[in-house]
């Protein structure tokens, strides 16, 4: 019931309380001076242009469009150049409610005589075939292209294609469909003309002036019969495949201001989430996701209220119980078996330390990053903020890391501390960070704009080895400084000899049945979150993602610890390794999604694309390995501790 409660709540927190991270701005028609703090010129920002079929997304100036290089850029925030975002003036500015028809932004010329002509025109080419998209900004909000899809329904897509190619066979690829007009074969459709629809709302009671609320765009293609004084007439601009001599582009755009008195600011975005026809599919997510937990809580329950609770009040009677009888008992109940050997330190304690800390790191992070997103205050007009949270987070937690690794590693007997702390602090984080420099190389020899600058990766650098590693420093002093943690039960000095064991309680069975509950929990919300990353799809459900984030925690857990009570039962008492592994399984099937949704979902075509896709995807793989391994670890000792701690030992 607590649970159904903290989602309805949070969900409600998610849909109804929505801070999108600046304060509004109001406009007024030129010439009004009287009205303070009101500006009469729109200016339109662009963004990266990026594809569904290419992971390289490029900056706007790649295609030779129409730029503006006289006013400054705005500045972005880690998480935007971590993500690749590079906003950048355009030549595209309006007056308020002043509608303008078919005005010249600027006409490009190309000769494919010229070399570097030729390159332009064939990038432009290349980016048509794999269909990159544009993405605007007006007043902080994507200009969006909306149309009609099945079921009568209208979809809003927060940027529109730079044009569209008709293959040999007359086949029309991607946006050629929406025009009949597009029937020339082996032609790219160029979409020179955009028609804009800014719809404002008039402030009442406040003070004069409008406010922006959305912001509409229709991409065309006009041939123009004269590409110096065009005219938005004629059939559709394209250039032919093989195409040589002088080819003339005329980019052109037409504004045109609606009063809009049914939207208000503050729930400006709503038209854009709500053609995401995704709340059904959460809804049942969440649902699939609870019957999984109802299930493995009734299990767990039984196990603690019932057979564990059978077991323990036998255990503690056995002082009265004639010695043979006693033996039968222990032979009947085997889990008390292993007691001196229950809390015996792992092989490789060093590296599972290591693990833990790291993971104990990832978990923190995760948890206050999703609970300040179901805040609102990382929500999609906030760009790059959950990305630069998560980064910030993450530096900052280097302490509770070091001191949890030092910890659990004193108390498996290690002593090596140094190695212990640095482990700690670079092994995990180095493999992270290597994965992506390799990335990075691969993004700058392709010109891609999500490589990240060079000053850019100097201060990541800079945050790990100066604050990071630091922070991971104190907390390795502190946690070696306390003493070790104290087990309910004394460890023998002879190890007990493990009996052969059932197929279902060997490692690997127990290690792979173990990770598919819980990622029956989340590979529906795995979807959508892969659905945002490489299909570029605005993700803003956080209240559905933190409650599936608390259902995957519980999940693990219970998962684990039932898994856990059936080994100590089998007399192996091994269960270190195997709880950490048993829910970082988890991680591999999250792996083979990624690699089903890579073949099945997405379009993505060229060799650079796949490698960047699959090296992404194992960092996000070694990161919910850490993440899923934590939580089965520490809820295993948990359980360990407890059942032993409650059971009288001779």
């Amino acid at each position: 019931m607590l649970l159904w409660l903290l989602g309805a709540a949070l969900l409600g927190l998610a849909s109804g309380f929505y801070l999108p991270g600046l304060a509004p701005v109001s406009f007024c028609e030129p010439g009004k001076d009287e009205v303070p703090d009101c500006r009469s010129t729109i200016e339109l920002f662009v963004n990266r242009l990026d594809s569904v079929e290419s992971v390289l997304p490029y900056e706007y100036t790649a295609f030779d469009f129409c730029f503006e290089n006289t006013r400054k850029r705005p500045s972005e925030n880690l998480g935007q150049v971590l993500f690749g975002e590079r906003i950048e003036p355009s030549p595209y500015e309006f007056q308020f409610k002043k509608a303008a028809v078919c005005k010249k932004v600027c006409t490009k010329a190309y000769d494919t005589n010229i070399s570097s002509d030729k390159n332009k025109l064939d990038f432009l080419k290349k980016g048509m075939l794999l269909n990159y998209q544009h993405h605007w900004i007006v007043d902080n909000m994507p200009v969006t292209w909306c149309y009609d899809v099945e079921d009568g329904q209208k979809f809003c897509n927060p940027g529109f294609p730079i044009g569209c190619y008709v293959t040999e066979g007359g086949r029309a690829k991607d946006a050629c469909v929406v025009n009949s007009n597009f029937n020339e074969k082996d032609a790219f459709y160029i979409f020179n003309h955009v028609d804009i629809t800014i719809h404002y709302h008039v402030i009442e009671n406040e003070q004069l002036g409008a406010r922006l609320v959305a912001a509409k765009i229709e991409p065309k293609s006009y041939a123009n019969s004269d590409d110096e004084s065009p005219d938005c007439s004629g059939g559709p601009k394209f250039l032919k495949s093989k195409h040589s001599g002088i080819f003339k582009i005329s980019y052109t755009y037409s504004v045109n201001f609606v009063e809009d008195k049914k939207i208000r600011w503050a729930s400006r975005w709503d038209y854009i989430l709500e053609s995401m026809p995704h709340t059904n599919i959460q809804w049942f997510s969440i649902m699939n996701s609870l019957v999984i937990v109802l299930f493995l809580s009734g299990m767990v329950a039984m196990i603690m209220l019932r057979t564990l609770h059978k077991d323990i009040a036998r255990y503690n009677q056995m002082d009265s119980v004639p010695f043979f009888l006693k033996e039968d008992a222990q032979e009947e109940f085997g889990w008390k078996l292993v007691h001196g050997d229950v809390f015996r330190p792992p092989r490789k304690g060093m590296l599972l330390s290591v693990f833990l800390g790291s993971g104990t790191q990832i978990f923190i992070m995760t948890f206050v990053t999703l609970f300040f997103a179901c805040l609102g205050f990382l929500s999609p007009a906030n760009r790059g903020a959950l990305m630069t949270c998560a980064v910030v987070l993450w530096v900052l937690l280097g302490t509770p890391a070091g001191y949890v690794a030092a910890r659990l590693y004193k108390s498996f007997g290690g002593e090596k501390w140094k190695t212990n702390v640095l482990l700690t602090s670079f092994l995990c984080p180095g493999v992270v960070f290597a994965d992506f420099f390799v990335m990075n190389l691969i993004l700058w020899g392709e010109g891609s704009s999500a490589a990240m600058p060079f000053g850019t990766l100097v201060a990541i650098l800079a945050l790990w080895f100066c604050i990071s590693v630091p922070l991971t420093f104190i907390g390795a002093y502190f946690g070696f400084k306390r003493a070790g943690i104290e087990h309910p039960v004394r460890t023998n000095q002879i190890p007990r000899q493990i009996p052969e064991q059932s197929f279902y309680t060997k490692p690997l069975p127990g290690i792979v049945m173990g990770g598919i509950l819980p990622f029956g929990c989340i590979f529906i919300q795995l979807f959508f979150i892969l659905n945002s990353i490489w299909s570029h799809q605005m993700y803003y459900m956080f209240g559905f993602l933190f409650l599936v984030f608390i259902i995957l925690v519980i999940t693990c857990s219970e998962a684990t610890i039932l898994l856990c009570y059936f080994h100590l039962c089998a007399e192996d008492y091994h269960w270190q390794w195997r709880s950490f592994l048993t829910s970082g399984f988890t991680a591999v099937y999250f792996l083979v999604y990624a690699i089903h949704y890579f073949f099945s979902k997405l379009q993505i075509t060229g060799l650079a694309s796949t490698i960047l896709y699959f090296g992404y995807t194992m960092i996000m793989a070694l990161i919910f390995f850490l993440f899923t391994g934590t939580i089965g670890f520490f809820a295993c000792f948990w359980f360990v501790t407890k059942i032993y701690s409650v059971v009288k030992v001779d």
